[in-house]
């Protein structure tokens, strides 16, 4: 009959007379390792020893697959992912290029940029045309009776639903398509629904392009506080 033997018994260790096996603590493996001796007698068996070893923690087989795997993994995730938020990303950024006092160069219908003194040898006194302004909101720049440029601009999305609103050249006013709403030239509110002026927008020049900065100070329409800033 076969006869097993166990070299100091230990609750983390595990022996058996097949293969061997692996005992774990909490800072080493441990593998035991049996070894046949063959036992010539009246009772013929084999006597199986068992030796436990310890191994370092960071030294258990398949560690460093494992470890791979992870990587591996990790970077399966992480690339998709980034390329979800790039979307997002350029949703949220204003477009064009900013000027150097952290404006935006105003862009024409076509994308161009707009250059003050060829954009006042096509637009008259009193002219009002749209242009890309700042968050690409659709902006008014205004041609004075001088055939300057006003200083500032206008915001084209109406106060009231978000419809752009049309420049009347003949009723010279602001007239919303929409709902009816009606701004001066100015794009100050005359009629509702509406129930603000239309916003504010500096037009500087800087380098011959026209630059949209932020209107922050008083609306010198109203004498009042900004709402849009």
């Amino acid at each position: 009959m076969a006869a097993s033997t166990l070299s100091s018994p230990a609750s983390s260790q595990l022996c058996s007379s097949k293969n061997g096996m692996f005992g774990a603590s909490s800072s080493q493996a441990l593998m035991v390792k049996p070894t046949r001796t063959s036992v010539v007698g009246k009772d013929r068996g084999v006597k199986i020893t068992c030796q436990a070893t310890s191994i370092p923690a960071d030294r258990v087989p398949d560690m460093e697959k494992r470890q791979l795997m992870n990587l591996l993994l990790l970077g399966a995730i992480s690339l998709p992912t980034a390329g979800m938020l790039v979307p997002y990303a350029s949703f949220f950024a204003p477009p064009g290029r900013t000027g150097a006092g952290g404006g935006t160069v105003a862009k024409d219908a076509i994308g161009n940029d707009v250059i003050a003194a060829e954009w006042l040898k096509n637009h008259g006194p009193g002219d009002r045309t749209l242009t890309q302004g700042l968050k690409g909101d659709p902006t008014y720049l205004v041609v004075e009776s001088d055939r300057t440029l006003a200083t500032y601009g206008i915001n084209a999305v109406c106060t009231h639903l978000g419809c752009v609103v049309p420049w009347n050249t003949a009723e010279k006013k602001f007239i919303c398509p929409c709902h009816g709403s009606q701004y001066n030239n100015q794009g100050r509110v005359v009629r509702g629904p509406a129930p603000l002026s239309l916003a504010l927008a500096h037009a500087d020049i800087d380098d011959g392009k026209v630059v949209f900065v932020p209107w922050v100070e008083t609306d010198f329409r109203t004498g009042e506080a900004p709402w849009w800033a």
